[in-house]
Order: C-alpha cells, then sequence, then structure tokens
C-alpha cells in the first residue's frame, strides 16, 4: 500500500510539473517577445522542475503593480496635455544639421511625444568632483525647489556635503524633493541621516518599492535606474553619475573608482527634464490626492507647484530628452539605438560599463563596421558584474572579425553611457547596452544634436582610449575551453541579464 501511494504521488508529481512546465511555454512562446528572450525563458522553464515557473513567475513578465497602472492611468492625462504644450516651444533649424538627425528625431518624438528644443547651453562635467561641486553651488543658491532623483544614494566624501545643503536649503524655506530606487538607495532610505532630512521638511520618496509579499503581484526587479536633479526649474543635471562618491564607493569590488560623466543643462529642455521628475515622483504619491485632471488650471497648479517652467534660450544646442522604462515608452530606447547605429556613416564610439547587446542590436553593430563605419567599442577592463563580463566576452569574437576595435579601459569601472555618431549628434545619459535597460530599467537619454557638443564628448571619449588598451586578440582567442564555455553559457541567458 505505501508503494502504491508513493506511485501515486510521484505520478502525480510529473503530471502536475509537465502540465505547468508546458502550460507556461505555451504561455512564453504567445507573448512573441524577442526571440532570444524567448529561448532562453523556455531553456530555464524546460531545464529546472519548478524553480524555473517560479523564476519565470518573479521575473519573466513586465508585470507593474495594479496600484501603480491606476497612477499611470491618473497621470497620463495631464502627462500627454503637457507634451502637446511643447511641440513648438522651441523649434529646431533641421537645415542646418546632418539629415540623419530629423528622422532619429521624429522616431523619438513618436515613441515618447517629446520634441528636441533648441537654444539650450550644455556644460559637460567629466568626473565625480565637478559634477558634485557645480550640483553644491546651485544647491546653496536655490530660491524654491531642489529636486533630486537617483538609482543609488551612497553617504560618505562629497555626498555627505550634498546632504549637508539639501538640510541648509530646506531650512531657509527651499522645497526639497528626493526620489530614490528602493532597491539602489535601500541602506540609505532607511537610515537616520534620511530620517533627519524628514524631520527638517525634506521629502523623501522610494521609487517602485520592494519586497516579498509585492513580489506576489508585481516584477520587483523592474527599477528606476534615472538621474537627475532640477535646481529651481531652471538648471538641470543628467547622465550616468549616482549619488556616490567614487572614492567610497564599492571599493570591496576590485576594479578600481567608478568613471562617470554628467552634464549640466540651462535652457528649454530642462523643463523636460523637470516634468518628468515630477511625473515619477507623483506616480509614487497616493493617487488620489493629486488631481490629474486635463483642465488648464489643474495643469497649472501642478506646474506651478512643480517648478516646471517655459524657459528662455541661454544657448545653442537642440536637444532632446528621451525617457524610457515599462509603461508609457517601452520600446523607446532599444529602437533609437537601433537607429542611431544604422545611422552612422563615417564613425561610431560607444562607452559602456555593461554590453550584452540582442541580436539586432549586434547585427546592426557589425553591419556598420562592415559597410567601412569606424566603430569603437570602450568597456571596463575589469568589471563587477561577472555575469555581464563573461556575456561580453563571448561576442568579442564575432565584434573583431567584423572589423570592431574592442579597447579595455584600465582607468577604473567606466560607467559612461554615451555614444557619438559622424560627429553630428550624440547620446548620452543613464543607458546601459543591455537588456535590463532595453526593456526593465526607467532610464533617462539625451539625444544631443549639436556639433560642438558632440565634438567634447568625443574629446572625452579619446581621454577614455588613452587610457585603454586594444584587446589582444592572440591571447582571446588562446583562451582555455572552460574560459569559453562559461562565456557561452552565461551568453544563453543574456536576454535575462
Amino acid at each position: 500500500m505505501p508503494e502504491l501511494n508513493f506511485s501515486l504521488f510521484s505520478t502525480l508529481f510529473f503530471v502536475v510539473d509537465l502540465t505547468i512546465r508546458v502550460g507556461l511555454s505555451f504561455r512564453v512562446i504567445m507573448r512573441k517577445k524577442q526571440h532570444g528572450v524567448t529561448l532562453a525563458w523556455l531553456v530555464v522553464i524546460l531545464l529546472f522542475p519548478f524553480v524555473g515557473v517560479l523564476l519565470y513567475l518573479l521575473f519573466g513578465e513586465n508585470r507593474i503593480s495594479e496600484r501603480r497602472a491606476r497612477r499611470m492611468q491618473h497621470s497620463v492625462h495631464y502627462y500627454q496635455h503637457w507634451l502637446q504644450s511643447l511641440q513648438d516651444r522651441a523649434p529646431v533649424a533641421w537645415q542646418d544639421l546632418g539629415a540623419e538627425c530629423l528622422p532619429l528625431h521624429n522616431l523619438a518624438m513618436h515613441n515618447t511625444g517629446l520634441p528636441a528644443m533648441s537654444g539650450n547651453q550644455l556644460t559637460l562635467l567629466k568626473n565625480s568632483d565637478l559634477f558634485m561641486n557645480s550640483l553644491l553651488g546651485d544647491i546653496e543658491q536655490s530660491r524654491s525647489t531642489c529636486h533630486l532623483q537617483f538609482y543609488i544614494w551612497q553617504e560618505g566624501g562629497m555626498v555627505d556635503e550634498v546632504i549637508s545643503a539639501i538640510g541648509r536649503a530646506a531650512d531657509r524655506g527651499v522645497t526639497c524633493r528626493i526620489l530614490l530606487d528602493a532597491i539602489g538607495s535601500r541602506e540609505f532610505l532607511s537610515s537616520t541621516t534620511a530620517e533627519m532630512l524628514r524631520e527638517k521638511g525634506v521629502r523623501i520618496r522610494e521609487a517602485l518599492p520592494a519586497g516579498l509579499i509585492k513580489a506576489l503581484f508585481a516584477r520587483v526587479d523592474i527599477r528606476n535606474h534615472r538621474k537627475i536633479a532640477v535646481i529651481d526649474g531652471q538648471t538641470a543635471y543628467t547622465g550616468s553619475q549616482n549619488m556616490a562618491d567614487p572614492r567610497h564607493f564599492k571599493p570591496e569590488a576590485g576594479v578600481g573608482q567608478w568613471v562617470d560623466v554628467m552634464i549640466k543643462i540651462r535652457g528649454p529642455v530642462v523643463e523636460s527634464l523637470a516634468g518628468t521628475f515630477i511625473n515619477d515622483w507623483y506616480l509614487e504619491s497616493d493617487s488620489s490626492k493629486v488631481p490629474f485632471k486635463v483642465g488648464p488650471s489643474d495643469v497649472d497648479t501642478i506646474r506651478r507647484l512643480a517648478d516646471v517652467h517655459t524657459l528662455e534660450a541661454e544657448g545653442h544646442a537642440a536637444v532632446q530628452l528621451v525617457p524610457s522604462g515599462p509603461g508609457f515608452t517601452a520600446e523607446a530606447i532599444h529602437s533609437l539605438l537601433l537607429t542611431t547605429i544604422y545611422a552612422a556613416r563615417k564613425e561610431l564610439i560607444l562607452t559602456t560599463p555593461y554590453f550584452v547587446p540582442d541580436d539586432a542590436l549586434l547585427a546592426a553593430l557589425k553591419s556598420a563596421s562592415l559597410r567601412g563605419v569606424e566603430v569603437t567599442l570602450i568597456i571596463p577592463a575589469r568589471n563587477d558584474s561577472k555575469l555581464a563580463d563573461y556575456a561580453s566576452r563571448a561576442r568579442f569574437g564575432e565584434l573583431m572579425k567584423a572589423g570592431i576595435h574592442i579597447k579595455l579601459f584600465f582607468g577604473g569601472l567606466l560607467h559612461s553611457k554615451t555614444i557619438t555618431i559622424d560627429g553630428d549628434f550624440a547620446l548620452f545619459g543613464s543607458v546601459n547596452f543591455d537588456m535590463r535597460s532595453f526593456w526593465l530599467n526607467f532610464e533617462t537619454t539625451l539625444v544631443i544634436y549639436d556639433r560642438q557638443s558632440c565634438a567634447l564628448l568625443r574629446e572625452l571619449q579619446q581621454e577614455y582610449i588613452l587610457l585603454s588598451r586594444d584587446l589582444d586578440k592572440e591571447d582571446y582567442q588562446n583562451r582555455s575551453t572552460l574560459q569559453q564555455f562559461k562565456e557561452n553559457a552565461v551568453l544563453l541567458m543574456g536576454p535575462l541579464l
């Protein structure tokens, strides 16, 4: 009798497991995701009983909580009304720019609704100290609002000076809002320093709260990866820098100091950054208390409270903000990158800390090189993510075969995310060259349609190259079979990294 029960249990277990895996595989196939993503999830589900199913239910679909979805629905009316108001705010003289710029703008405009705006003054801040000192000065001079949004906020070094400056701003009546990712800034959000700032009246919110219970209702690894600071609605910063002093950030990783770059902006496009920040802020609010309506008076009220202004020209650069992430603009950055690479005619230089492209982007890069474009990829020689490093190296052979130059940066962990194309335009922001940034994270990218600004950004890329060495082709080809196996095995999971 016990043997019969055991046999019945084993059969039942097998039938249930098979039914779940076949049913979930059918669901994965019917969702029509990129074939690399689909195949990777099928491997996970079919090879790992129950565990693969659990992993897919937790991380396989871009599930946003019902509460956040309702907030997005509440905000969409205001957001769309605001986007319409930007259309003719600061028109760009496209005839003075490269022929590829207007089509790229039209694509980004279609995906996000945000137009390019001319008349901006851009200041390239090549390292953390330049950024922190500039931001400190602006916070000390602030009169109405300080809006700060970061993925990681870690105390120590110059960050402590920023915290003190924010406290002083709050003391003199400046409205300070800080929006931080719930996972990336978990330690700071629960710290005594954060509580001290709250007691001073600084409003601190966590973006995309995560936890075991929340994992049942939403995908917890969808993160807000944006880096935005807007002071008095007049001056903005964005780029790759978290609110962390590289002298104190992850020293245990053994990769050297993180190397980042930010841009300081004054001019009409600051309104786009200010509006994106406040939209993210209200998405983390109690939507019942936020008057998201379409009436002009409601829009004006939100703009006034949020310090979102119409700004006069202060320079000559045309800039377009492309916010991306699950929800409104899920495919914005991926399609923009593809179009950018195919638009290149002479030169394409790319810097990224994590290089895990999908098949479409990989084909685009190889195609660019094979048609005569000088393609240069600059990545860290040492990476804090072993999985990303293995997946990257698995692709190096075919990249070099296509004629792409791979530069390994030895000056620290190169965290800058930049692309310059033919000296005509550039992409700059928080987006890594991996699936997480393309499909899961909320990111910020500036498309810069200005040759002078592109020249300065290209100069910075050349500085990175001086601190880099070419990937040794012979060493790469002679790496061990075990090393190749690890790289190729991780590459199978590349679409999920």
